[in-house]
């Protein structure tokens, strides 16, 4: 019998994921809308001799919300609260990259050894320890793009308050369907045991886990901190620990809340990474 508790739990999980797979299909009508656009615009090119059309292919103008039910839209600020005083510095000179690749990178890393994913946010640093043994593809792939400056810039665009208890990152749009062009596999799915009654797991505070769509093997560079036990369906790889000083940063971004007052927004709290390293000790 499920018990209220588990049924709780079942329902964070399964909204946390629905979330997961309308940002998905946002990005495939941003697609196809953008598609669209290319195809008219390639007429009118065609039509006034080759005219340029400039700024008609802004990517500013381009990217779809996050999926989440209740956030506000991506393509206008994010309203803070007004008694809500913000806990973060500004963010340095310097603009999210626009690089991608087609296929991810080579393996490059030792298995054996230990590495640190540094986050030097205006929140204030956040290190973390990498499971190079248990999950190496996805520790090669942030070793990969922490060396080109792929999260350099970038904003982390979603914090969950009720139920889940997750920041969200690696998103250089700061939309929630951006990537770097690849995808890579699911690892170290059974790391936190068998999923109870309602198909979850406890994913504990200290967690940095990769992002999906909700399909496997769809994890490319956004990633979520848990900053306090959450419920999860055991499909998300965990591939670090945060250590006590980031959890400290963590709470802090917590306490200041999301703007859309569902418990699923954007941090009201200025989340930028300026520079994220990877090193190996």
């Amino acid at each position: 019998m499920v018990t209220k508790d588990q049924r709780r739990r079942q329902l964070a999980r399964e909204k946390f994921e629905r979330q997961q797979q309308r940002r998905v299909q946002l990005r495939h009508k941003s697609r196809m809308r953008n598609s669209i656009i290319a195809a008219v615009a390639v007429v009118v090119i065609a039509a006034v001799g080759g005219a340029w059309l400039g700024g008609a292919f802004d990517s500013d103008g381009k990217k779809t919300t996050a999926a989440k039910a209740a956030s506000p839209s991506a393509s206008a600020p994010a309203t803070k609260a007004a008694a809500v005083k913000d806990p973060c510095s500004k963010p340095a000179p310097g603009s999210p990259g626009t690089q991608q690749w087609k296929t991810e990178p080579a393996m490059s890393i030792d298995k054996t050894a230990k590495y640190t994913f540094t986050l030097q946010t205006t929140c204030g640093a956040i290190p973390i320890a990498l499971d190079a043994a248990k999950a190496p593809e996805t520790v090669n792939s942030f070793n990969f793009l922490a060396a080109k400056g792929f999260f350099d810039h970038t904003k982390c665009h979603r914090l969950t308050t009720t139920g889940i208890y997750v920041l969200q990152c690696g998103d250089p749009t700061g939309s929630g369907s951006g990537g770097p062009g690849y995808t890579i596999g699911d690892e170290n799915l059974t790391a936190f045991g068998k999923a109870d009654a309602s198909g979850s797991v406890t994913y504990p505070a200290g967690t940095i886990a990769m992002a999906n769509t909700g399909q496997a093997h769809t994890g490319g560079s956004q990633f979520f901190l848990v900053y306090k036990d959450s419920p999860l369906a055991p499909s998300y790889t965990p591939f670090g620990t945060i250590g006590p000083d980031g959890l400290k940063v963590l709470t802090k971004i917590a306490g200041a809340g999301e703007d859309s007052g569902q418990g699923d927004g954007h941090p009201n709290a200025t989340v930028v990474i300026n520079k994220a390293t990877v090193t190996k000790s």
